[in-house]
């Protein structure tokens, strides 16, 4: 053989064994992300359960929705700076959207909209109330009141879909797990508007009342 061909010759068995070691490279990923899928995924007989479980805690925020609903309104009414009541309006809007996302779920689980009393959300929500009442009409001190009420709900709703998403990535329902993320990250950023709010003007004009 001369030398001409044994160099082809070569090159081919460099290809054909560059392809089966892709080959062999893409089918070690795809066991291995089967393998972590299984891992992560309950057993069978338990998903059920968690299924089950997973309807009752949408039923849980979508209450607590709601609820945050008819404190938004109370909190706009009682704020005194037009920042912090046009952030509540706008949150208001917001929640209203988040409402419809999760009848979204709701319809995706084959399941109608229904609502679970949640006493977390309720205590929260009394609290805010509380603030509110203990505090002087049209000052800062109560919008900084009100706007550390507003992230407590805030808090415990990121708590909530952060929990649910991962709930229904386990339960193989990416599609409800996508709703619940749209969802989080706007939760993540109201309570940033919150926070910069109180930083560059509220807690400031709240001090020197």
């Amino acid at each position: 053989m001369d030398s001409k061909n044994k160099q082809q010759n070569d090159q081919k068995k460099s290809t054909k064994s560059n392809g089966n070691s892709k080959s062999q490279s893409n089918q070690t990923k795809s066991t291995s992300s089967t393998k972590k899928q299984k891992q992560a995924r309950f057993g069978e007989e338990h998903e059920g359960k968690l299924l089950e479980f997973f309807v009752e805690e949408v039923k849980d925020i979508y209450f607590a929705e709601h609820e945050a609903l008819k404190a938004l309104k109370k909190m706009e009414k009682a704020a005194t700076s037009k920042a912090l009541k046009d952030s509540i309006v706008q949150h208001h809007g917001e929640t209203e959207e988040q409402i419809k996302r999760l009848e979204q779920v709701f319809e995706l689980l084959g399941e109608k909209p229904s609502k679970k009393k949640c006493e977390g959300i309720l205590g929260i929500i009394k609290d805010g109330e509380s603030v509110i009442e203990d505090t002087d009409d049209n000052t800062m001190v109560r919008d900084a009141a009100i706007i550390i009420a507003s992230q407590k709900i805030e808090h415990y709703e990121i708590t909530s879909y952060g929990s649910l998403a991962e709930l229904a990535r386990t339960l193989g329902k990416d599609d409800l797990a996508e709703l619940l993320e749209v969802t989080l990250e706007e939760e993540k950023q109201t309570d940033v508007t919150l926070t910069i709010l109180a930083e560059e003007s509220i807690n400031e004009d709240a001090s020197n009342e």
